[in-house]
């Protein structure tokens, strides 16, 4: 689930294979607005490699677009994954 708040965007359930590409779809909008954005993901529960495709796509959308973009509350198991991958120095997190 998205929830959006001006530029604060907070995400919500699980990340993973089975969600990440409707996640993608709803997202497809908050991407048009103008920055910057806050992607807060304290609400997340299960993730998986697919979130940190997700991110990744993000990151990427945001540059393509000129706008800033911060990551903040990620969750322990996401950092996890963010770090075996070894792409942390690719998200803006806060």
């Amino acid at each position: 689930m998205i929830e959006q708040d001006g530029g604060k965007i907070r995400f919500s359930g699980d990340l993973t294979m089975a969600t990440v590409n409707e996640m993608l779809r709803e997202s497809a909008a908050l991407f048009t607005q103008e920055g910057p954005w806050e992607l807060d993901f304290s609400g997340v529960d299960d993730v998986d490699s697919a979130a940190v495709s997700l991110l990744l796509e993000w990151v990427r959308q945001a540059a393509q677009l000129g706008r800033k973009l911060r990551i903040k509350n990620l969750p322990d198991n996401l950092q996890c994954l963010v770090k075996v991958y070894g792409v942390e120095e690719l998200l803006p997190t806060a």
